[in-house]
């Protein structure tokens, strides 16, 4: 699987986009806003910027995008005239893989930038907006260019499937049937790819730079809760359905597999001791139900809510399976799916553990 030409959420505006079925990471971005209010604050109090550099990876398309930055410049722009400073320029680097819909965000930019200058008393800075279609498992942006990097449910997603796991069968993912060789093998992948990560990120970042990132993970290594891969697997089940039924070919479902894992704190804050180059400021982890991507955690009735949530996963990860398996059997996997996720959520407790860290550059 070439990653970086297939791992994009869903463009465009229809009823399965990225951009309609974002509630939940909606949500999380404001959970977090109280972390990223403060990592902003400490930076531009500490350097006084005349230019703010500021890089969203992993921004995927759609109202999220905006909205992030928006509360980010909002958060400055309140120090500003707090302290009777000018505004400083923003210069905002929104970076994803070359396969996003990056025309969706750039139409949207000039109404963006009218509707937030209203509403913001006196206006804001000059807000130079740019395009980085690139992995971020790789140098993106000059030395020393940035003040801030935000990524908000993306450093889940590897750079690559990990080798190694062909013997992962029935699953698409690390999973609690994986054999061990393959749990070994999404770590060992987890590990580089996340010191690389944090390696480039040093570079780029000045000298008491700050980054905020949040992932989807678990609370240990223990993988029998059902807050580590469990929405994927219940994915694998639908999957394992239709080869039973001669749908799906068996060589076809053991020979897939999801470049994600989901990391746990101690495991996060040995790759941040090992590379060196950041202090660890704030490790939060909270649970999100997965009816947050109904918009609501608990009103909505299961079978709304299954379809929500596959909705949810479909405008994620539907690039992959069609790479692998075609369009042919995509509307009919996730309807069998919704359906495996309404009885789920009616008889368990269905949550994401999300972990929020914010990191300090100190060398």
């Amino acid at each position: 699987m070439d990653v970086v030409s297939v791992l994009h959420m869903n463009g465009g505006m229809g009823e399965a986009s990225y951009a309609n079925n974002c509630l939940l990471q909606q949500k999380v971005i404001c959970l977090t806003k109280q972390i990223r209010d403060e990592a902003i604050t400490c930076i531009y109090k500490e350097k006084l910027p005349q230019s703010l550099a500021i890089a969203d990876l992993g921004c995927s398309s759609g109202p999220n995008t905006l909205f992030m930055t928006c509360e980010l410049i909002k958060t400055v722009e309140t120090l500003c005239r707090k302290q009777t400073h000018e505004s400083p320029e923003y210069i905002i680097y929104l970076n994803d893989l070359p396969s996003n819909d990056f025309n969706n965000i750039f139409k949207s930019l000039e109404c963006f930038k009218q509707k937030f200058s209203k509403q913001v008393a006196g206006g804001i800075g000059q807000c130079y907006i740019t395009g980085v279609p690139n992995s971020f498992y790789g140098r993106i942006l000059p030395t020393s260019s940035l003040h801030f990097v935000h990524s908000s449910y993306s450093l889940h997603w590897m750079s690559q499937v990990p080798k190694g796991v062909e013997n992962n069968k029935g699953n698409i993912c690390m999973a609690r049937t994986s054999p061990l060789n393959v749990r070994e093998a999404y770590y060992h992948q987890f590990q580089k790819d996340f010191s690389m990560f944090l390696k480039c990120r040093a570079v780029e970042l000045v000298k008491g730079g700050r980054a905020v990132l949040t992932f989807l993970g678990r609370s240990s290594s223990d993988l029998s809760s059902n807050e580590s891969c469990y929405i994927l697997e219940l994915l694998a089940e639908a999957l394992n359905d239709m080869v039973l039924e001669g749908i799906i070919k068996e060589d076809q479902m053991d020979s897939f597999n999801v470049p994600y894992y989901t990391p746990t704190p101690s495991e996060i804050k040995l790759e941040i001791e090992k590379e060196g180059s950041f202090t660890l400021n704030h490790l939060e982890a909270f649970e999100v139900s997965w009816k947050a991507a109904c918009g609501d955690d608990e009103l909505s009735d299961d079978n709304n809510s299954g379809y929500k949530v596959a909705q949810f996963v479909r405008a994620v990860a539907e690039p992959l399976f069609v790479s692998h398996f075609g369009e042919a059997i995509i509307d009919d996997v996730f309807h069998r799916y919704q359906d495996i996720l309404a009885d789920r959520m009616s008889k368990e407790k269905t949550v994401f553990l999300t972990l929020a860290i914010s990191l300090t550059k100190t060398t």
